[in-house]
């Protein structure tokens, strides 16, 4: 059975897993969905009560029948790289891939459906309360004075882009900033603001979460820093999970219904991982190189194995 790799052409951290998975003998197709129509074409047939679709790349042939897994890892956006690119052709050949995989038992790594929801950072903290993480203090808000209201109660604050893209992603980036609780708030009302209590922290820790398999890394980091995707402080190392902490990834990850999630925390000078935020498709290349832990083969084993009969 096959393994189907949906990510862009130049990912290093694809790379790494893909040649796992080659090292394991294990059949595998990587294609970007941007290729689609061009490079990639589908075909897919739903008649006498049965289904039989089948995905071309270059020239390789795939019965979606014969998937094991998908791994979603850094895909582009279907239809853009056709002669005439729209709208309506994105739409449509997106329906068509990701509606035809859905239909195979292969096993998702993550299913785009709970990827969707995993993305919203409002829905990430709600998860994370309930699993049993501290978290900051946090209100996303658009009215000025429940704004100021909650800097008097909490003093020390930052503001975040609610939908946290990353640095890698001008110009809609919006870097963590700090801010006085004497600020002017009015501005709160041209559109939705999350604040949240500052964590003085002495480490930033991000910890990769493949179905169970925990891989912590942790990084010395400035009391007073906020942002440490903007600042480099040394190398990662590798590090223990509490188990508190790790319980509650357990009840994140059945809630989320994901397979890989990178989360990241702040510890405090208390030793307390305090949440931020979990990406449902965090990188983790950068990790694995620093500290050496076996990400990608975790990875590769994963898809590796046969689906559920």
């Amino acid at each position: 059975m096959t393994v189907l790799v949906l990510t862009c052409e130049e990912d290093l951290t694809a790379d790494m897993v893909v040649a796992t998975l080659h090292d394991l003998g294990v059949p595998l197709v990587r294609l970007d969905p941007a290729d689609l129509p061009g490079r990639v074409d589908l075909s897919a047939d739903y008649v006498n009560q049965g289904f039989h679709g089948y995905l071309k790349t270059d020239e390789r042939m795939v019965s979606l029948s014969s998937l094991r897994s998908v791994w979603v890892r850094r895909p582009g956006t279907p239809g853009i790289r056709a002669d005439e690119p729209s709208t309506w052709l994105t739409a449509e050949a997106d329906q068509a891939l990701y509606g035809m995989l859905t239909c195979t038992p292969a096993r998702w790594m993550n299913h785009p459906a709970a990827a969707a929801q995993a993305r919203y950072k409002p829905w990430q903290l709600h998860v994370a309360q309930r699993s049993g993480f501290t978290v900051p203090a946090t209100l996303i808000t658009s009215f000025p004075s429940v704004a100021r209201q909650f800097a008097t109660t909490y003093q020390d604050l930052v503001v975040k882009s609610v939908s946290g893209k990353h640095p890698g992603d001008p110009p809609m980036v919006l870097p963590t900033t700090r801010i006085s609780p004497d600020a002017d708030f009015s501005a709160v009302a041209a559109g939705p603001t999350l604040l949240q209590q500052h964590v003085r922290k002495q480490a930033d820790i991000r910890l990769t979460c493949i179905d169970g398999d925990l891989f912590a890394a942790r990084k010395e980091a400035d009391p007073d820093e906020v942002d440490s995707r903007f600042t480099e402080n040394g190398a990662w190392k590798p590090a223990e999970v509490p188990d508190l902490v790790r319980r509650s990834i357990d009840a994140y990850m059945t809630t989320a219904q994901l397979a890989y999630g990178a989360f990241d925390f702040a510890e405090d000078q208390n030793g307390t991982w305090w949440f931020l935020e979990c990406n449902q498709g965090g990188q983790f290349g950068f990790i694995q190189l620093d500290t050496d832990q076996p990400i990608s083969q975790a990875i590769a084993t994963w898809l590796a194995a046969e689906p559920p009969v």
